[in-house]
């Protein structure tokens, strides 16, 4: 069985909708989906403001590369265009932890090199599973409390938004 965490981000059109499409794409695997927070832009920031969620999906017909594929396949569906790092984007699906994976390979970095310093990927995952942890880095409640104030005031539920 392979069980992997996602997160999910658009800044681009129907920012709503293509999180939906994302969600829909891995309905049949779904353990669970977080509420939708909106964020501002990281990295890049003169982009419109982000929507991001967290999924939990497990099946044993995925591996690693299986989950990464899966989630291309989707921004793929989303017409995203990968023309600048960080920059905005329809869809953006990451692999941000797979069960008992490590991964070193520059395509797929396991886990997620950037989830530790993301409120915007902490905090969705904390709703749908309060005792998770970072493989490698711990509780990530704790990697939460660690981050600045500003970086965890800037992710914003909305409640006026569902993806289920």
């Amino acid at each position: 069985m392979s069980r992997a965490v996602l997160s999910l981000g658009s800044n681009l059109g129907d920012r709503l909708s293509f999180l939906k499409l994302a969600v829909d794409g891995f309905a049949d695997v779904l353990v669970a989906a977080s509420p939708v927070y909106e964020t501002a832009p990281w990295g890049v920031t003169d982009q419109p403001d982000f929507l991001n969620a967290v999924l939990v999906v497990e099946s044993p017909e995925f591996d690693e590369w299986g989950w990464l594929r899966r989630g291309q396949q989707l921004e793929q569906q989303a017409e995203r265009r990968r023309e600048q790092r960080w920059g905005p984007r329809t869809l953006d699906v990451d692999v941000v932890t797979v069960d008992g994976v490590r991964s070193e390979d520059p395509e797929l970095l396991l886990p997620h090199p950037g989830t530790p310093s993301r409120a915007t990927v902490l905090i969705p995952w904390l709703a749908i599973d309060p005792d998770a942890e970072l493989p490698g880095h711990g509780r990530v409640a704790e990697l939460l409390k660690a981050l600045p104030d500003d970086e965890i005031a800037d992710v914003h539920l909305r409640e006026d938004l569902t993806l289920t």
